[in-house]
């Protein structure tokens, strides 16, 4: 799939968190904990540099508590990052942070030097919604649509602690197919950039692998479902997303599945696991590796024509050039 998400906005919120990395003690990069990979941002390991990151893996009450765990293990592992899972609806979950943040960062924390954090992540993971419950009153906007937040806000938790909101955004091309699509399944795409039933398909397809009994629950399900177009079209008849002459509605039965996706009413759920990301990571870098074999053979060929075609037109001028009748 391909989608076009990187409009002048984001690319000005880009040039600004890079201009204000430098004033920041610490980042904490809010991700969707059901898609705890897809929703990093690859640029923001770039613009942070050496700035400690503490990654929150929002909305987990939406997400499968067993893999979220794996998520955290192969992090604290494999790269030593701290990460919790979280939901700013949670009082526990905000009551830690301070202390999260302070752990990170001990050197401050004081009036005088309070600890400055960059509050950062793709658009649609719950970052103003993070902002407010923090602050305790609405400064952000919440929206479930994609990039609402546009420019940047510097704001004080208390003494000892301040944040600093920006934009969300996306990074220019995506170079796991299988990732934009998870990405447009939980909605951090515009829906207008995708094809619902297209979408819809996918997404189907990972829940009949990894969460049939979702599906049958959700949909009362006289069976466990094998086909994703097949059941999309279950989904559509039951919901009534039904054309003239009973037809199914195939983009109506997508904005219905989709929306129970999102919502959370199809149940708990994490679309990716450590060894999936990698697996999809090694085809992802055989497919660059056999287009650049391609590019450079391609290369190759064309060297021998275009001499040959500079051989030619050498000949020609020959040809064409006046003959001297002076003698020597």
């Amino acid at each position: 799939m391909s989608v076009q998400w990187f409009p002048g906005h984001m690319n000005k919120a880009r040039r600004e968190i890079e201009n204000v990395m430098t004033q920041v003690d610490l980042v904490i990069e809010v991700l969707d904990a059901r898609i705890p990979d897809s929703s990093q941002n690859p640029m923001l390991t770039t613009l942070r540099g050496d700035v400690p990151v503490l990654r929150l893996l929002n909305k987990k009450d939406l997400a499968d508590k067993g893999r979220v765990n794996r998520w955290l293990e192969h992090w604290r592992d494999a790269d030593q990052i701290t990460a919790y899972p979280f939901s700013t609806q949670d009082k526990a979950d905000l009551a830690k942070l301070s202390s999260w943040v302070q752990k990170l960062v001990p050197h401050r924390g004081s009036a005088e030097k309070p600890i400055r954090a960059m509050i950062a992540g793709i658009p649609n993971v719950g970052k103003s919604s993070l902002m407010n419950a923090l602050l305790g009153k609405r400064v952000a906007k919440v929206g479930n649509e994609p990039a609402v937040t546009k420019a940047q806000q510097k704001l004080r938790v208390n003494d000892g602690f301040q944040i600093l909101d920006t934009p969300g955004i996306l990074w220019p091309k995506i170079e796991n197919p299988d990732a934009s699509y998870r990405l447009a399944v939980t909605g951090a795409v515009r829906d207008t950039a995708i094809d619902y039933e297209d979408v819809a398909v996918v997404g189907l397809k990972f829940f009949i692998a990894d969460y049939s009994d979702a599906l049958i629950t959700r949909y009362k399900l006289k069976e466990a479902p094998v086909d994703a177009v097949e059941t999309l079209k279950i989904i559509g008849s039951k919901r009534g997303a039904l054309r003239a002459g009973g037809k199914i509605d195939m983009h109506k039965a997508a904005e219905v599945f989709l929306s129970d996706v999102r919502s959370g009413a199809i149940g708990p759920y994490v679309m990716e696991t450590p060894e999936m990301v990698a697996d999809e990571w090694v085809k992802v870098e055989q497919v660059k590796a056999e287009k650049e074999a391609a590019r450079q053979a391609r290369l190759a060929a064309a060297v021998p024509q275009r001499q040959q075609q500079q051989n030619v037109e050498y000949r020609q001028d020959q040809d064409k050039a006046p003959i001297s009748d002076e003698k020597e």
